[in-house]
């Protein structure tokens, strides 16, 4: 079998023979009348006329005085049938190339064809090309089915190649556009307002996450990428909006696992004079939406969980689920208690542990048997830092989190507008900071002042693309189209540019 060094020099071979035949093989412009999909699915009405198309050769089989191109473009493929009865001649000025120089081509090269539309004798529909131009040269040949590209670290690294190999890869990301332009319409059509807030942060909110720093050299500061929208889009909410959400990126410097990537989409929204309550209602209903415009149903395999998000959400209570299950009132009991439960379930226990965040591992422990669709509610106090308290319980707050097949896919408050109750939690926020918590929550006195200002009563919710990655049932890194890897230039890429200096 040829190495890729061997198949490469070959193509370089070939490509010089194109330019010494006058023909540019990077031209910049190309004419395309239908897409591959339209000519299949509307053969009838466009039989035996002229045509233009552009894709990219799958397949070339040569017989004698005949020829097969298979071509591929984003909605599908069609079959190219070559004749040196049909076919122009080369012209380099125009980049078209002649029977003759068919054996120049590459699978994984791109040219445009123009024919009629017709069928061959065995049925088969097809552009009987009169003329072929090359728009694009390829120099290293493309697996030419997905056996031959199965390695995962390989898939991940050159995903244009997984995309055109895997068209499920493609099509995921097709959907997770569609994912997010319906939450988009669903929030537009509530008469939410988008309004995208700052990426850079003098002070960053909003979560319990450690977050990436970087330096902005014009004010000689460091600031944080954002670990959340919270902050800025409450701030708006102060400013008088009454329905706001933005869709974006954010960044949390945590270690990937199959539910989190250090950078990913999410979505947050705020709307005034709405509690807790009406946040629910609102959340079940964007959710059913999205996943009819996105999918088409409401029912999905995650997992070993079969979920409908159709389905009548259920409610558990934070307090009673860990009791029922490690036997311990969380208002009543200390950290080695709860460090010897997590030690009694084989979970992680850490030095810097403080109450909340060992708490919080229980919990998630419970949290991986739940099929969902389940609202968890009653969350305590100390461990919702921006939440409004319940009236009914002053130990717990107004928070729900909709959990679907083990995993918690958002979080929603009756949000904090007291001012002096709020910097109280901020400093105890800082404390912790203080003690080791890397994620604790920084005081932002900033937001502090706008609540003396005055913000209404407001409900807030948040998402990440994890909800998509839920539908789809696949890792966080297999639901994005480039996740971040550690940096590597394989032995092979840098033998072939030896003239290239390669960073270590």
């Amino acid at each position: 079998m040829a190495t890729l060094r061997e198949l490469r020099d070959e193509r370089l071979r070939k490509l010089e023979e194109l330019k010494k035949l006058g023909v540019n093989p990077y031209p910049s412009t190309s004419v395309k009348t239908h897409t591959l999909k339209e000519l299949t699915e509307n053969f009838d009405g466009l039989f035996n006329q002229d045509v233009s198309v552009v894709g990219r050769i799958s397949n070339i089989r040569k017989f004698g005085k005949i020829a097969f191109v298979v071509i591929k473009d984003f909605s599908g493929q069609i079959q190219l049938f070559l004749s040196p009865d049909i076919l122009g001649p080369l012209d380099g000025d125009k980049s078209l190339l002649g029977f003759d120089q068919l054996s120049l081509l590459d699978s994984g090269d791109f040219i445009q064809a123009d024919g009629k539309l017709t069928k061959t004798q065995t049925g088969e529909i097809s552009v009987e090309a009169k003329t072929l131009k090359l728009l694009s040269k390829s120099l290293r040949p493309t697996p030419l089915s997905v056996e031959g590209f199965t390695n995962k670290e390989e898939r991940l690294r050159r995903r244009y190649v997984d995309m055109n190999v895997n068209p499920d890869v493609r099509q995921r990301i097709v959907r997770r556009s569609k994912f997010w332009q319906s939450t988009r319409d669903f929030l537009n059509e509530k008469a939410f307002i988008e309004v995208n807030v700052p990426v850079l942060e003098h002070t960053t909110g909003g979560a319990d996450a450690k977050p990436f720093v970087t330096h902005m050299d014009a004010l000689d500061q460091d600031f944080y990428l954002r670990i959340s929208h919270e902050l800025p889009l409450k701030r708006l909410i102060g400013g008088g909006f009454e329905k706001v959400y933005d869709i974006g990126p954010r960044f949390r410097n945590e270690n990937y696992s199959d539910e989190h990537l250090p950078e990913h989409i999410a979505m947050e929204w705020y709307w005034a004079y709405a509690d807790w309550r009406d946040g629910m209602k609102l959340v079940s209903e964007m959710y059913k939406e999205v996943a009819m415009k996105t999918y088409g149903k409401t029912n999905f395999k995650i997992g070993d969980f079969e979920v409908d998000f159709a389905d009548t959400w259920q409610e558990l209570d934070y307090a009673q689920a860990i009791k029922d299950n490690y036997q311990i009132d969380i208002f009543n009991v200390g950290i080695d208690e709860v460090k010897a439960k997590l030690k009694e379930h084989n979970l992680e226990v850490e030095q810097a542990d403080n109450l909340a965040r060992s708490i919080d591992k229980l919990w998630k422990n419970v949290r991986r048997t739940i099929k969902g669709p389940t609202w968890l509610i009653n969350t305590p106090l100390f461990i919702s830092p921006l939440s409004k308290v319940n009236p009914d319980n002053p130990q717990t707050v107004q928070r729900f989190q909709p959990i679907i097949a083990g995993t918690e896919i958002g979080n929603g408050f009756s949000e904090l507008n007291d001012p002096i109750e709020q910097l109280k939690r901020f400093t105890e926020q800082q404390k912790m900071r203080e003690a080791g918590d890397a994620e604790a929550m920084m005081l932002d006195i900033d937001y502090v002042e706008m609540l003396e200002y005055g913000m209404p009563p407001t409900c807030g919710f948040g998402s990440s693309e994890r909800v998509f990655w839920c539908m789809e049932n696949v890792s966080a890194r297999e639901g994005v189209p480039f996740p971040q890897l550690r940096h590597e230039i394989d032995p092979i890429t840098k033998g072939l540019y030896p003239d290239v200096k390669f960073s270590k």
